[in-house]
């Protein structure tokens, strides 16, 4: 195995082509780059590992991240299967193994590599928990555990049983429950908000646009509806004016004032029967109503 320096070497002369090489620009050259690169041996990297953990030296955790590229595009291609663009997972893993470079602790005895599987995981797993679906999809640790078991676990395409779902519960430790809620999330689709063109692209099928449709923000209803409602309470006011006073004061008492009173309260004021007080009240309304009606036909003319 080459010592650290003539490692070293070898990765210089890689660097070069490196620099302006990114998954997202051309992803098969980055790729060949990077496989290109030797592997680190155990004391280059525990020698650069200790550099940048006593030293803060910053080109020896470059190079620790540089050395471990590799292993990260491995790890990525293991996602392919969820329709995501394989160079955006390759660079969420590579954020998972800088962080991972950045915490690791060269004095526990083990290869950074290992410690950084955790690190480049976690990052794909949240890149694609974010991606994968316009609504989010797995929210609960059981749900996330669920969405990268479950597909690989179903031995068919169809529905699982209740036996199978069962097994799968109790083989990942989750409620048999959540199993059955997974399963129908990852059969489920998007749907675009505009609606998908039929084949005749004439006819949009169905989609939430066409039922969210909210008419109560339109402008010339509203101002409308502002102009009748302040229109009406004047003709109801002059409506009003027009009854007799005791009229008025039973319908106020009744209908208008914060404290409304009964019918009986009403009797024993005016010295009459609680009937009267009703009829009275209903002739009132009866006057009202034509009223409001006179006024808006001629308004309306």
């Amino acid at each position: 195995m080459p010592g650290p320096c003539v490692w070293r070497k070898k990765l210089s002369a890689n660097i070069a082509s490196l620099h302006s090489l990114s998954p997202g620009h051309d992803l098969d050259a980055y790729i060949q780059t990077v496989n290109a690169m030797p592997v680190l041996t155990p004391e280059a990297e525990r020698e650069l590992a200790e550099k940048y953990y006593f030293e803060n030296d910053l080109h020896a955790a470059r190079e620790l991240v540089l050395g471990h590229l590799r292993f990260v595009v491995h790890l990525a291609r293991t996602y392919r299967g969820y329709g995501l663009s394989e160079s955006d997972i390759i660079q969420e893993g590579n954020v998972g193994l800088m962080k991972a470079v950045k915490r690791f602790d060269p004095t526990k005895g083990f290869r950074l590599i290992s410690f950084a599987v955790h690190w480049i995981k976690a990052e794909i797993h949240e890149f694609v928990l974010r991606n994968w679906r316009i609504v989010k999809i797995a929210t609960t640790k059981e749900q996330r555990k669920l969405f990268f078991n479950l597909r690989n676990r179903k031995k068919t395409l169809s529905w699982l049983n209740v036996r199978e779902t069962e097994a799968i519960a109790a083989d990942l430790g989750v409620d048999p429950k959540v199993v059955t809620q997974m399963e129908g999330r990852l059969k489920s689709r998007d749907m675009a908000f505009d609606g998908y063109a039929a084949e005749d692209d004439d006819e949009i099928i169905a989609a939430p646009a066409q039922f969210l449709g909210d008419d109560s923000a339109n402008p010339e209803q509203l101002s409308a509806a502002d102009q009748w409602s302040e229109q009406s309470n004047e003709f109801l006011h002059e409506a009003i004016a027009e009854l007799d006073d005791r009229t008025r004061d039973i319908l106020e008492s009744r209908w208008l004032n914060d404290d409304k009173e009964t019918l009986q309260s009403l009797a024993a004021r005016y010295s009459v029967s609680a009937e009267r007080i009703r009829q009275l009240e209903n002739n009132a309304m009866k006057k009202l109503k034509v009223g409001l009606e006179e006024r808006s036909l001629t308004t309306a003319i």
